[in-house]
């Protein structure tokens, strides 16, 4: 990326769009801290804090989860759920992550707790927005049970450790980051990231293991297009 030199500037900021958008980009594939991002402006002849790129990261990376949030398919009605412990400031936090069949993060929700209550508040969240689900899967904590009875009636849960290994998967991007911060540093840095960064993540980082090189680099193309296409958007 070279510093574009007529673009205009973003309304409120000294910097157009296309090098906000594009420190948010890096900040989030490249898995960097904002003292990485800056460096690597500074190298590209963009001079900005750290604390500028931490401003942009926090202010737009919602705005552009929010924008792949809205344009996103309808998600499949077959969900698996999970809990993962966090640490905050030395006490247990546990991360809440719904994902459908596809793989595509449905909800993430940081809680205190990890209890019928906290099961029932983040399964109400997921029904609100997105309906009642088919099939939903679980390991085998039995908190979910009543919650998925009592909102959920009709749905099939299916509950055993070995068939939700998809969501598994999925929170290695948060162990990833997580490392990167030296741990969350508030409940709300945690929640404010991940919202923004599991659907960021999902648009600009095609599931490489799943394609052949041919299929990858045209996913990639289309990532890198849809991308632009919410820095237009961005600048308008």
């Amino acid at each position: 990326m070279k510093k574009p030199n007529r673009r205009p500037r973003l309304k409120g900021f000294r910097f157009p769009g296309e090098i906000i958008s594009y420190a948010v980009w890096a900040y989030h594939r490249l898995a960097l801290s904002t003292a990485d991002v800056e460096d690597l402006l500074a190298e590209r002849g963009v001079i900005v804090s750290r604390d500028a790129v931490r401003l942009w990261v926090n202010r737009f990376g919602r705005h552009f989860a929010s924008c792949i949030r809205r344009d996103r398919p309808r998600p499949n009605d077959k969900w698996h759920l999970d809990e993962v412990v966090i640490s905050i400031r030395g006490k247990k936090h546990w991360l809440w992550r719904a994902i459908e069949a596809n793989g595509d993060v449905l909800d993430i929700l940081a809680q205190t707790r990890r209890s019928g209550k906290a099961a029932t508040k983040f399964f109400t969240r997921l029904i609100a927005e997105f309906g009642a689900p088919r099939v939903v899967m679980t390991d085998k904590l039995r908190i979910y049970i009543k919650p998925i009875r009592a909102l959920a009636p009709d749905a099939d849960h299916r509950a055993h450790k070995g068939i939700n290994n998809a969501i598994e998967g999925s929170h290695r991007p948060t162990r990833k980051r997580e490392k990167v911060f030296g741990r969350f540093k508030s409940h709300r840095q945690a929640q404010r990231f991940l919202y923004a960064h599991d659907p960021i993540d999902l648009i600009i980082r095609p599931l490489r293991y799943s394609l052949k090189a041919t299929s990858y680099r045209h996913a990639r193309a289309d990532a890198f297009s849809l991308w632009a296409d919410y820095t237009t958007n961005l600048a308008a």
